[in-house]
């Protein structure tokens, strides 16, 4: 690693980060943002490539074991006063990088040697975006496909909220959308629409019929769930039981039941 010691906020060397809070501008220029000692950790050991490290003390010292694995790596070490004054935020734990964003794949690069994947459609919050990585990667999932309207996997809240998850886990932007979820029923995977409609099968009986089969499981936008293109071209419907009154549950966690209903049959 390249080790610089920074004290201005000012300095050309820090003007990378200071597009922290525009998303949009940063994925225009191909990077994503990781913050936090785990999540940079994380980055460091995949594969993706990191283009720089902005570290106060403390931090560099807990991350000096994987830093000093990456030749002329550049880590910029400032004042915590300059991080917080770059960023405009106080949740990094004094810890940054920014990675390069990986060549877009293709949905059949994800699907020839997949055997499940999940799918979400219209899922807004970042946090939730993470959870589902999350849960995705806790359950050996293969790989994610996004559909519209989603949240940026690669969005810094949502990698965080990953734990890391989102670095590693192999995802696609699925288009056309729903025509991918009906190539994929063409191809022999059994797609999942978790829905809590009152007419979609209980989860164990789906469970049961797809275990040992290639799967989807479908999951949609917070409020609205998924929409009536998306149901109409999935393999089956399915809903995760409840006590009376409660009409769903977070859709990350329905994703997690999904997932452990679906496994627990193999």
């Amino acid at each position: 690693m390249a080790v610089f010691s920074v004290s201005s906020a000012s300095h050309e060397r820090l003007a990378p980060y200071r597009n922290l809070p525009d998303a949009e501008l940063l994925a225009q220029h191909g990077v994503f943002v990781a913050e936090g000692r785990l999540v940079v950790r994380r980055l460091l050991e995949s594969q993706l490539v990191t283009q720089s490290v902005m570290v106060t003390e403390p931090a560099l010292a807990s991350l000096e074991d994987v830093l000093a694995r990456h030749d002329d790596l550049p880590v910029y070490v400032v004042p915590q006063a300059v991080m917080n004054l770059i960023t405009g935020f106080n949740i990094h734990r004094g810890c940054l990088a920014l990675g390069q964003r990986p060549a877009a794949r293709s949905v059949a690069d994800l699907t020839h040697v997949a055997q499940q994947l999940v799918a979400i459609e219209r899922v807004s919050n970042a946090d939730n975006v993470g959870a589902i990585f999350r849960n995705a990667a806790a359950f050996g999932i293969d790989g994610v496909l996004v559909g519209p309207s989603c949240t940026d996997p690669l969005y810094r809240k949502a990698i965080r909220t990953s734990m890391g998850a989102a670095l590693t886990m192999p995802f696609v932007e699925a288009e056309p959308w729903p025509g991918v979820l009906q190539d994929l029923q063409t191809d022999g995977w059994n797609v999942i629409a978790m829905t809590p409609s009152p007419t979609a099968l209980p989860l164990a009986d789906v469970a049961r019929v797809v275990g040992g089969h290639r799967v989807v499981v479908l999951v949609g936008h917070e409020g609205e769930g998924l929409t009536q293109d998306s149901l109409a071209a999935s393999s089956y419907q399915a809903r995760i039981p409840m006590a009376a009154g409660v009409d769903s549950v977070n859709v990350a966690t329905a994703l997690a039941i999904a997932l452990y209903e679906i496994n627990r049959e193999l």
